[in-house]
C-alpha cells in the first residue's frame, strides 16, 4: 500500500509541474509589462485591461502577440501617458514594435533595451526622455526604425549604432545631443535633416576632430 501511494504522489507531482510551468513561462513577459504599467501615469486608463493575474498578456489591450504567445507589440503611442521606462523591458526577448511616441514620458533609455534582439521598430519620440542614447542599442541587428527625435537627450551619438546593418531610419533632431554626426554604416544615407535642432551637435565635416567629441558630455 505504502508503495502504490507513493507512485500516485509521484504521479500527481508530474501533472501538477507540467501544469505550473506553462504559467511561470506566460507570465514573464506580463510580470515585464506590468512593472512598465506601475511606472506610467494613465490618466485615460488605457492600460486598465492589463490584468496581472492573467497566465500572460496575450488578451491586453495594445498588445500584440505571436502564434507562441510571446509578445511582438507594445502599441501606447499618443495615450496621455507619464512615468517612466523600465529595465524590465528588457526581458520582452520576442518583443518587435515599441511604440511609445507622443506621450509625456520622462527618465532615461534603459540599457537594457539593447536585450530585444527581435525589434524592428524603436519609437520614443515627442516625449520628455533625458539622459545619454545607450550605446547596447547596437546590439539591436534587427533593428530598422530608431526615432528619439523631440527629447530632450543629451550626450553624443554612439559610434557603434552604426554597426546596426537593418538600420534605414534614424530621427534624432530636436535634442540636445552634442559631438559630431556619424557617417559611416546606414549613416550615409540618413537625411541631415534628422538631426537638426541639436545645438551642440556638429556636421559631419568634423568627422576626424576628437577633440570636439571629448567635451561632449
Amino acid at each position: 500500500m505504502a508503495g502504490r501511494n507513493l507512485l500516485v504522489f509521484l504521479a500527481l507531482t508530474i501533472v501538477t509541474s507540467s501544469l505550473v510551468l506553462p504559467k511561470a513561462r506566460g507570465n514573464s513577459e506580463g510580470d515585464a509589462l506590468s512593472v512598465l504599467r506601475r511606472s506610467l501615469s494613465d490618466p485615460d486608463n488605457v492600460l486598465q485591461s492589463w490584468d496581472p493575474n492573467l497566465v500572460n498578456p496575450c488578451t491586453w489591450f495594445h498588445i500584440t502577440c505571436n502564434q507562441d504567445n510571446h509578445v511582438t507589440r507594445v502599441d501606447l503611442g499618443n495615450s496621455n501617458l507619464s512615468g517612466h521606462l523600465v529595465p524590465e523591458l528588457g526581458k520582452l526577448e520576442h518583443l518587435q514594435y515599441l511604440e511609445l511616441y507622443r506621450n509625456n514620458i520622462q527618465g532615461t533609455i534603459p540599457s537594457e533595451l539593447g536585450n530585444l534582439k527581435s525589434l524592428i521598430s524603436l519609437d520614443l519620440y515627442n516625449n520628455n526622455i533625458s539622459g545619454k542614447i545607450p550605446p547596447s542599442l547596437k546590439n539591436l541587428k534587427s533593428l530598422v526604425f530608431l526615432r528619439l527625435n523631440d527629447n530632450k537627450l543629451t550626450g553624443p551619438i554612439p559610434r557603434v549604432l552604426a554597426s546596426i546593418p537593418t538600420l534605414k531610419v534614424v530621427d534624432i533632431s530636436n535634442n540636445n545631443l552634442c559631438g559630431t554626426i556619424p557617417t559611416s554604416g546606414p549613416f550615409e544615407h540618413i537625411p541631415l535633416n534628422n538631426f537638426e535642432n541639436n545645438p551642440r551637435l556638429e556636421g559631419p565635416e568634423l568627422q576626424g576632430l576628437a577633440s570636439y567629441d571629448t567635451n561632449c558630455s
